[in-house]
């Protein structure tokens, strides 16, 4: 009789797995739970900040104050098409790894990526090019604010998929069973997404 070689790499794989699932049996799974309560409380906060925006604009007699320059749309209407855009490119990805398709699904995350750091770059580029400044008026600080904290939270998305994809190159750590990094960073992306299509609608459009 032949007898048949182990891999121990497949063999170490299998044994992570088991004691993996044995432990979420012990200890249900409330990293969910723990995301869309992070998200409650971030969306709180820009319904804040979105509320204290409509206040200034109903309480004064004309908004934006006399003499603010009017905001460009063609930037900001660009950067809104490719942020929105990218929400459909991220949830390839999260298709991608469900067929176990790990290449497919670090190629959609790389080009998401990208996208969010074209969109940083827009954001700064029409920073340096407005005619106000933070303190100007009402107006130029709430926009910065409202802005600026957008902004933030669009680099922590681009640093938490640039995570995934670091994780992504260790063998195994990504598959159809196992793959919550990437759903993760997808509905935080998609959140991000809906913020600005709130918010670019207040700056720009009304």
């Amino acid at each position: 009789m032949q007898s048949q070689t182990v891999d121990p790499a497949k063999a170490e794989l299998n044994y992570h797995h088991t004691v993996e699932a044995a432990h979420h049996e012990e200890h249900p799974d409330f990293r969910l739970f723990g995301l869309i309560m992070f998200l409650v409380a971030e969306g709180m906060i820009f319904m804040g900040l979105f509320g204290a925006y409509l206040a200034f604009r109903s309480t004064l007699p004309a908004w934006p104050p006399e003499g603010t320059p009017e905001l460009e749309l063609l930037l900001p209407g660009v950067n809104t098409i490719n942020l929105i855009a990218s929400s459909f490119v991220i949830h390839n990805a999260d298709a991608a790894i469900k067929k176990n398709n790990l290449r497919g699904m670090q190629m959609w995350f790389g080009i998401t990526a990208v996208m969010g750091i074209v969109f940083l770059v827009g954001q700064l580029y029409e920073y340096y090019h407005l005619e106000f400044g933070l303190t100007t008026n009402l107006f130029a600080s709430a926009f910065f604010v409202l802005t600026g904290f957008h902004g933030l939270h669009v680099t922590i998305g681009v640093l938490a998929i640039l995570a995934v994809l670091w994780r992504s190159l260790k063998p195994g750590h990504y598959s159809s069973e196992k793959h919550f990094g990437i759903e993760a960073a997808e509905i935080y992306w998609h959140f991000v997404d809906v913020i600005w299509i709130i918010l670019f609608g207040l700056l720009y459009i009304l």
